[in-house]
């Protein structure tokens, strides 16, 4: 608990917490879960195969979640669900090691440019992605086709990026996510934190390609690091010098355990911000990943999350041996 005197607060000082089990997800026979240690998903745009999920992992993550997330709309604009954990505890950490070893990642630079002024912007974090917005799907041989109509997707569509499918070990995690949070996804961003040092300042998912009121589900792996959200200052009136602040709405701080979810939906991207700060010593050192899913309804979308999330650097992949990641070249007897 914060002293008194900061403005910041956990979530306990606003819901008991619930012990109430929801249903087991059970895969649709049209879509078992498929698993096992030697198989893989492939794509032409996957610089290496990422393996399925190991058989234990696979079965242990259908237990996901192991009670119902706690509803947080306590305060003006903010609609959130709070699961403490959705992954189980013992499968977290066997799910962090494997998604850390196995995903590629990108540390990502890229230029922005305010008036005449051009600036280097540096990612703090390991990212990377996948998915395809809703005009477009991937068809059974992992080529993209137009989803109205199955037709095959002209090169023009995507011109800036190539857009690949949502690898097995993480698309088993959407479509339990899609059942208990009654939202659907189409994209996946990836985070790696790998000290306090990594981080993401205060920002809104509130992009047009979004939609009007997104739903965004928000886990964390690994390490616990603190979340903490702001209300946004409300645009000044006429007259007013600055944008004022909301009186009732309070800064939080969610100190997110490995396993715990967040689901940030209705009127929450359009009115609040979020941030992963910077963090010294205690357990950020260890490494925390962050997966994000969500739905993007138009191609500027696509667009948009390959350009930041994987830019034109190079591939990163961690190494176990010297417990970092590391920058990753295709070895010769695989090409």
């Amino acid at each position: 608990m914060l002293p008194a005197a900061s403005k910041k607060r956990v979530l306990t000082e606003f819901f008991p917490s619930h012990s109430r089990k929801k249903a087991r997800y059970t895969p649709p026979a049209s879509s078992p879960v498929v698993s096992g240690d030697h198989l893989s998903s492939s794509h032409p745009t996957y610089p290496f195969p990422i393996p399925h999920l190991p058989t234990h992992i696979a079965e242990k993550l259908l237990e996901s979640p192991l009670a119902e997330g706690d509803v947080v709309t306590d305060q003006p604009d903010l609609d959130l669900l709070y699961f403490q954990p959705f992954v189980p505890k013992t499968l977290e950490n066997d799910f962090f090691e494997f998604l850390r070893s196995q995903l590629f990642f990108y540390r990502v630079q890229y230029k922005i440019k305010r008036g005449s002024i051009e600036t280097q912007i540096n990612t703090p974090r390991y990212t990377t992605v996948f998915g395809l917005d809703e005009t477009s799907k991937f068809g059974p041989d992992g080529s993209i086709v137009e989803s109205a109509t199955s037709r095959p997707v002209a090169p023009s569509k995507y011109p800036t990026c190539a857009p690949r499918p949502i690898p097995q070990c993480l698309d088993e995690l959407r479509r339990i996510t899609e059942l208990f949070t009654e939202s659907t996804y189409n994209f996946c961003l990836v985070n790696y934190y790998a000290n306090g040092a990594d981080s993401i300042s205060y920002h809104s998912d509130d992009e047009r390609f979004l939609g009007p009121l997104p739903a965004i589900a928000s886990f964390s792996l690994g390490a616990k690091r603190d979340f903490l959200m702001k209300h946004k200052p409300v645009p000044p009136k006429d007259g007013d010098a600055a944008p004022a602040e909301i009186k009732d709405a309070k800064p939080l701080k969610l100190p997110l355990a490995s396993g715990d979810m967040v689901l940030m939906r209705g009127k929450t991207q359009a009115n609040w911000l979020h941030s992963i700060p910077k963090r010294k010593g205690g357990e950020s050192d260890k490494g925390r990943i962050n997966i994000t899913f969500r739905k993007v309804m138009v191609k500027g979308g696509t667009e948009n999350y390959y350009q930041y999330n994987v830019g034109s650097g190079g591939v990163w992949k961690w190494d176990d041996k010297k417990k970092e990641m590391r920058p990753w070249q295709l070895k010769r007897e695989d090409q």
